[in-house]
């Protein structure tokens, strides 16, 4: 039997394992066909990569529908899927534009504590000299003053002198309240009289002169002064209340405009008398304010 001819011979696969490419032993020297072997290898490699290249396209499709799957399933409630038929109207819907309003409000004036003691009907708060004066001695800055006798009465003309008489009763004076402080021999006693109105009190203001003068109220521990004696004397008046001051030497000698003393003593009663005044007012506005 030859070997080189023929027997059956097995077909050479390069792309099989243990292949064999056949070889004539009869001394034909041809080789093989590179190139045809090349296209079927490019071929095959061709048919490898569209398979592949199909196939990551399809996965890729799978994974994209299971991510919109997946938002679709997140979205879907019962509240995305109602009809729009059960949703709330436009109109019933809260405007956006829309400014909250709100009724104006405003704090109360204040108030005015000259307004209580102008008039007799409102000024009804309990009075008196111990009222008007408390205390059996004042301070005022660096000066104490010790407070002496006192006085009040309905009778007005019982405690002044002079034209102070008449102008009182012209003008309807109701009381006449009176007090004495002394410090270092000067003597001041303060009078307050006391009007329905506030009209009539700043009547008697103007109606007031110079010899319009309070009677000095003397009594205990305080001698008699400004009997003839050159004294010193004011006049003003607050709300329904006039008030005057009377200011001397308790040794009965004449002031003098260098006495600076006299009326620097004139000036604290006299200031005070206003300050004690005003205060009456003030306490009965806060009372009103609260009630």
């Amino acid at each position: 039997m030859s070997y080189g001819q023929g027997g059956p011979q097995s077909q050479w696969d390069p792309w099989k394992p243990n292949s064999q490419q056949p070889w004539d032993g009869g001394g034909d020297s041809r080789g093989p066909d590179w190139a045809a072997l090349a296209e079927q290898s490019e071929t095959r490699n061709r048919r490898r990569r569209l398979f592949f290249i199909g196939g990551g396209a399809l996965a890729t499709l799978g994974v994209g529908a299971a991510v919109a799957m997946a938002v679709v399933s997140a979205n879907s409630n019962d509240e995305a899927n109602r009809p729009t038929s059960s949703l709330p109207a436009a109109t019933d819907l809260p405007s956006a534009s829309g400014t909250p309003s709100f009724a104006p409000t405003s704090a109360p004036p204040p108030l005015d504590p000259k307004e209580f003691v102008s008039s007799k009907a409102k000024d009804t708060a309990p009075n008196g000299t111990d009222i008007l004066f408390p205390g059996r001695q004042l301070t005022i800055g660096s000066s104490v003053y010790k407070k002496g006798p006192t006085a009040d009465s309905t009778k007005c003309a019982t405690g002044v002198q002079g034209t102070l008489t008449k102008v009182l009763a012209a003008n309807g004076c109701t009381r006449l309240m009176r007090v004495t402080y002394t410090k270092d021999g000067v003597a001041v006693t303060v009078g307050v009289a006391v009007f329905d109105t506030e009209a009539q009190a700043l009547k008697t203001k103007s109606q007031a002169d110079k010899q319009s003068i309070v009677k000095a109220l003397a009594g205990t521990d305080v001698k008699a002064f400004c009997n003839g004696a050159i004294c010193r004397s004011t006049t003003n008046s607050y709300g329904r209340y006039a008030y005057f001051t009377i200011t001397g030497f308790s040794s009965g000698k004449d002031v003098t405009t260098k006495d600076t003393q006299v009326f620097t003593a004139g000036d604290d009663l006299a200031q005070f008398t206003f300050q004690q005044i005003r205060r009456r007012g003030e306490t009965q506005a806060s009372a009103a304010a609260n009630s």
